[in-house]
């Protein structure tokens, strides 16, 4: 395995070197806050801003350090799609829905854009566009029909990729084309982190890493707070109170346990590359994903001339090596170019899945609550973050399409993902099946 790395391999996060972890305590723990909330990413810390700058008092608390969990392991892609397809969604629930949903999508990623330009977070933000590789010619024509119903209906680009025309776009033979989204974008997700808390403290918001909350409870009546908060630094009362946790939602919130399906992502950096061979694999430098439900994905490193890539999620692998030669194989398939190149980074983050592969936002027993992005995190919890905000401080721009849906869970189910391994397979039995069809059939 030692062959795959370089001789200082890290499994840390590529995105620590230039946004490495710090113990984050803004100002002295006090006995009761306007706001207290659970989990420092992207949503928590962007509910977190929003309110201080309104007026609130307000205290995030963390089990980690801050950024530890996804929002500093993530691809750093920024799109406006989900797991669960427009059209499905169109046919399912009907257009009214579908493009709500979506329309809020498109929101949710020109307003983080339009967030990270207006505060200055300098995160490597761009409109870099992406390729979505089709896997087979079945697999193609979904995709294009899936792209086809919704530029007629919202009115979104996209341009379509043939096998022959893929080199154009990526140095591979694997796929058999694909589809471009012309405005789609990308980030540095360690810095975006690093840019929010930086100013969230700056606003006053106090910050507690290495601070687990082991209880949220209503509190004794004469104190006008809603909410007893206990943490592993004390305990203090709020009058209102956010779950921001996502893949990392504890046992002890049990309600949001059972509602979302935690599972490890895998993702690795090359070595540095001479810029010309990087140039060479994605000429554009559009990230790419597959078009599987298990996705593989690709993207230049926006700081250094390196390919970042992940895939094979919930495999079951916590071994670095492992990891490593895995994904090196996908690696090696799909640029063969690369067969030679070491990794000099293999890191794994908790991603958070649904019962029915839709992000959620709302408020239960009067705790808000913004989770389960389904591979959507960085745009969608940044938006579900000041939605959640708007929501506290009454503004009348509050209301997301997202709210509208029930939170399914299962019977039984109290937030162990054993049935993890069954459903990686089903996915892939589903991405076979489907590349198995003639192109011009779908059920």
């Amino acid at each position: 395995m030692t062959d795959l790395l370089i001789s200082d391999f890290s499994n840390t996060p590529y995105w620590w070197e230039a946004a490495p972890l710090t113990t984050a305590a803004g100002g002295t723990l006090a006995q009761a806050y306007d706001v207290v909330i659970v989990g420092s990413g992207y949503t928590g810390l962007r509910a977190a801003l929003t309110l201080a700058r309104a007026g609130r008092s307000v205290a995030v608390f963390d089990k980690e350090r801050p950024g530890y969990g996804a929002s500093r392991r993530n691809a750093g892609f920024l799109g406006r799609t989900l797991k669960k397809a427009y059209i499905d969604l169109k046919a399912a629930k009907g257009a009214a829905y579908a493009t709500a949903i979506y329309r809020d999508l498109a929101t949710a990623y020109e307003s983080t854009l339009a967030f990270i330009e207006e505060e200055g977070i300098d995160c490597h933000a761009v409109r870099c566009g992406r390729l979505i590789a089709a896997t087979s010619p079945a697999h193609y024509a979904v995709l294009e029909r899936e792209l086809t119903g919704m530029q007629a209906d919202l009115g979104l680009p996209f341009s379509m990729v043939s096998r022959a025309r893929l080199r154009e776009e990526m140095a591979s033979d694997l796929y058999d084309g694909g589809a471009v989204i012309p405005d789609l974008g990308s980030l540095h997700p360690g810095l975006y982190h690093h840019g929010l808390m930086t100013r969230a403290l700056a606003a006053g918001v106090a910050l507690f890493g290495e601070s687990a909350v082991t209880a949220v409870e209503p509190a004794a009546a004469g104190h006008g707070a809603r909410f007893r908060v206990t943490t592993a630094v004390g305990q203090m009362r709020a009058r209102d109170v956010v779950i921001a946790t996502n893949g990392y939602t504890p046992k002890s919130l049990p309600w949001h346990a059972r509602r979302v399906i935690p599972f490890v992502g895998y993702m690795a950096a090359t070595e540095p590359l001479p810029p010309a061979l990087l140039e060479k694999q994605l000429p554009h430098r559009r990230t790419v994903i597959d078009s599987n439900l298990d996705i593989d994905f690709f993207r230049p490193a926006p700081d250094s001339p390196r390919l970042l890539f992940g895939g094979a999620t919930a495999n079951g692998l916590d071994d670095p090596a492992a990891i490593a030669a895995l994904l090196h194989g996908r690696l090696r398939r799909a640029l063969p170019d690369l067969a030679d190149v070491k990794l000099s980074h293999v890191w794994t983050g908790q991603c958070a899945g649904t019962f029915d592969m839709m992000p959620h936002i709302g408020c239960h027993d009067g705790i808000w609550y913004g989770m389960g992005y389904n591979f959507a995190g960085v745009p969608m919890g940044s938006f579900f973050g000041l939605k959640i905000a708007q929501r506290i401080l009454g503004l009348p721009d509050a209301p997301c399409a997202f709210e509208s849906a029930a939170f399914p869970t299962l019977p039984l189910y109290r937030g162990n993902p054993w049935f993890l391994p069954i459903a990686m397979r089903y996915f892939a039995w589903k991405d076979a099946s489907l590349a198995r069809r003639s192109p011009a059939t779908r059920a």
